[in-house]
C-alpha cells in the first residue's frame, strides 16, 4: 500500500471532520431515522428515505477518511532540510514574469488543496514545475493556455 503524503494541518483538519462525523452528524441522523420510522410506513416515508440517504452519505465519508490518514504519510515541513529548495509543504512566493502578477501558493497533498486558500496539489502542473527549484529561479508551467514562466520569490517552511 502505498503513503499519500500530506501536511500535519491537512491531517489535522481531517481528524476533526472525522470527530465531528462521529459524534455530531451518525448521531443526529441515526435520531432521524429513529424518528421518521415512528411515523409508520416505511415505503412512503420520504422523511426515512432522506434520512438513510445521508447516514449512507456519512458513512462514506467516515470510511474515505479513515483510509485516507491511514494511508497518509504526514510530513513536518518546519523540519524539512531542504537548503531553500521547493519541497513538499513549503509555502512559494511567485512571479508571473510576463504580467508581474505575484501569488502565493503552498504545496499540499490532493486531499489538502483548495486554490482560493492558496493550496496547490504536489500533483498540479504548478507544483511539479516548482519542486527542487529555489529562491531567483525560474519555472515554467505547461498551463492549458500555454507555458507560463514564474520566478520564485522567496520559498518558506511554515
Amino acid at each position: 500500500m502505498s503513503k499519500t503524503p500530506m501536511t500535519i494541518d491537512g491531517a489535522q483538519k481531517l481528524r476533526e471532520e472525522l470527530q465531528r462525523l462521529k459524534s455530531e452528524a451518525r448521531p443526529r441522523v441515526i435520531q432521524a431515522i429513529a424518528e421518521a420510522r415512528a411515523h409508520g410506513d416505511l415505503s412512503e416515508n420520504a422523511e426515512y428515505h432522506a434520512a438513510r440517504e445521508q447516514q449512507s452519505f456519512i458513512e462514506g465519508r467516515i470510511a474515505d477518511i479513515e483510509h485516507k490518514l491511514a494511508t497518509a504519510e504526514v510530513i513536518n515541513v518546519r523540519l524539512a532540510d531542504a537548503d531553500g529548495r521547493v519541497v513538499f509543504g513549503a509555502t512559494v512566493d511567485l512571479c508571473n514574469a510576463e504580467n508581474g502578477d505575484e501569488a502565493t501558493y503552498r504545496i499540499v497533498g490532493e486531499d489538502e488543496a483548495d486554490i482560493r486558500a492558496g493550496l496547490i496539489s504536489v500533483k498540479s502542473p504548478i507544483a511539479r514545475a516548482l519542486i527542487g527549484k529555489s529562491e531567483g529561479d525560474k519555472a515554467v508551467v505547461q498551463a492549458p493556455g500555454g507555458a507560463v514562466e514564474y520566478e520564485i520569490l522567496a520559498v518558506r517552511y511554515e
